[in-house]
């Protein structure tokens, strides 16, 4: 169905890949408005439990298109920049309000957008191989796809600063010590380890989290007030699920086992 966003359904788990390898997945072209589109899919799919997102190649994602981006320059293509980064917005609302677990499993570069994209996923699975970095100021340009937001709030104030403020790329491993990743892992099993948090994720009730999502990025926002009414709400609407009262039967009979 696209072009350079590759779309693959197995069991209730969606991997959307970047797949534009020869250009380390530079987003060019439709790239950001396929990639929301599968995203958007995948969301209100029923059948789509868990969303994992990868690249093709040797790279994640190395941001934006250097080369398309100069040509806009050139011929001050203000509205068409606009509207390429509300084509990034979209991707990452669609990330967002959906109620599934996503998973990015980072096989190479994750520089500028691509960063981003990382930093908006649920979870966060790294090659051994994977180098992340702020790379706007290195082009003279500000962080976009929600790199502003997501960034501070993953790390301490100064580090974020300094990735910003200087564009320096970070290995797999410091991300790792700076809770940016959940896990680094060789670069031959990082599908297969994925793919094994998915099936784990894939098997978790639904409705539980579904709303432990809401709730984490409701945190972000909102009072302690207001999140433990929405606790509540959450926990009534669990309690009432049948994937709770089955799970609930299955852990009173395993305990009442000799």
């Amino acid at each position: 169905m696209y072009e350079n966003i590759k779309v693959e359904f197995d069991g209730g788990v969606v991997t959307i890949t970047l797949n534009r390898p020869e250009k380390l997945n530079a987003l060019a072209g439709h790239m950001r408005r396929d990639l929301a589109e599968a995203l958007e899919h995948a969301g209100s799919d029923p059948e789509v439990r868990v969303v994992v997102l990868t690249g093709a190649g040797r790279a994640f994602c190395t941001g934006a298109d250097v080369a398309r981006m100069s040509e806009l320059m050139e011929r001050g293509e203000v509205e068409e920049f606009r509207r390429l980064l509300g084509a990034g917005r979209r991707v990452l609302t669609a990330m967002r309000q959906m109620l599934k677990p996503v998973v990015a499993a980072v096989n190479g570069p994750a520089y500028g957008a691509g960063f981003n994209l990382v930093l908006a996923s649920d979870i966060r699975v790294a090659a051994e191989s994977a180098t992340f970095s702020q790379s706007f100021v290195k082009v003279g340009l500000h962080p976009d796809w929600g790199g502003s937001f997501f960034l501070p709030r993953a790390v301490p104030s100064n580090v974020a600063c300094e990735m910003f403020f200087l564009g320096d790329a970070i290995d797999a491993r410091r991300a790792l010590e700076l809770g940016m990743v959940n896990r680094v892992v060789p670069d031959a099993e990082l599908l297969a380890e994925t793919r094994k948090l998915a099936e784990r994720l894939r098997a978790a009730p639904h409705a539980s989290v579904a709303a432990a999502k809401r709730a984490v990025y409701m945190s972000e926002e909102e009072s302690l007030e207001r999140m433990l009414q929405y606790e509540t709400e959450a926990q009534l609407q669990c309690f009432q699920s049948r994937e709770a009262r089955e799970r609930v039967r299955a852990f009173l009979e395993r305990r009442s086992k000799p």
